[in-house]
């Protein structure tokens, strides 16, 4: 049985649980508290010595990072979330990239929560999560005025990216961060929500 180590609102395990309903793929679900710092336990440190979520036991294997783990079903299921050619494949990395690797990491919330700490409050959660969650998104949206966009990030067919950008958008409406000028990512977004694989993944339907 394929199992996932998932926290419900991690922007990570969302990508993941957006994979595998896409696919079809059956898997359990098993809540790792992060509110409780059930993540850094030895159990989750034996499976993810990193001590994050998500980690996800599929095919006789454990793995870890989102966006390995996606890349993994794409190779193994035939899953379109990278395209064929190399232009499309790299600029789909490219879009993955600059949330999972720019904005995310900056936004974790043991980042936010020392910045706020060790500014000794001067600069709050919602400051911080807004000034980088609101750049890096303005970027993104610069990112997607390119001819290769389609219904989706890119062409009309749920990529690596929008996989990504799923998660990061509702982060964004979490911490008050205003989208409404980002029209190609309000778009795009919409347009996944709508997608019943996608709609049933979303955190408020998978709450412990």
């Amino acid at each position: 049985m394929t199992r996932l180590f998932d926290y419900w609102r991690s922007s990570a395990s969302y990508r993941v649980r957006m994979a595998l309903n896409l696919l079809e793929e059956p898997f359990e679900l098993i809540p790792v508290d992060l509110l409780k710092a059930e993540q850094t336990g030895a159990e989750n440190l034996a499976r993810n010595p990193q001590g994050l979520v998500p980690t996800l036991e599929i095919d006789g294997l454990t793995l870890t990072q989102s966006l390995a783990i996606i890349e993994y079903l794409n190779d193994t299921r035939n899953a379109g979330f990278l395209p064929d050619d190399p232009a499309g494949r790299v600029r789909v990395r490219a879009l993955s990239y600059a949330i999972a690797m720019e904005i995310h990491p900056v936004c974790n919330l043991r980042v936010g929560r020392h910045a706020e700490a060790a500014s000794g409050g001067a600069i709050t959660m919602q400051d911080w999560q807004q000034k980088f969650i609101g750049e890096g998104l303005a970027a993104l949206e610069a990112m997607l005025n390119h001819p290769a966009t389609g219904r989706f990030c890119h062409g009309d067919r749920v990529t690596m990216a929008d996989l990504c950008l799923v998660p990061q958008v509702y982060n964004a409406q979490r911490w008050g961060v205003d989208v409404t000028s980002l029209s190609q990512i309000r778009r795009i977004v919409a347009e996944l929500q709508a997608i019943p694989a996608i709609a049933a993944t979303h955190p408020d339907k998978v709450k412990p």
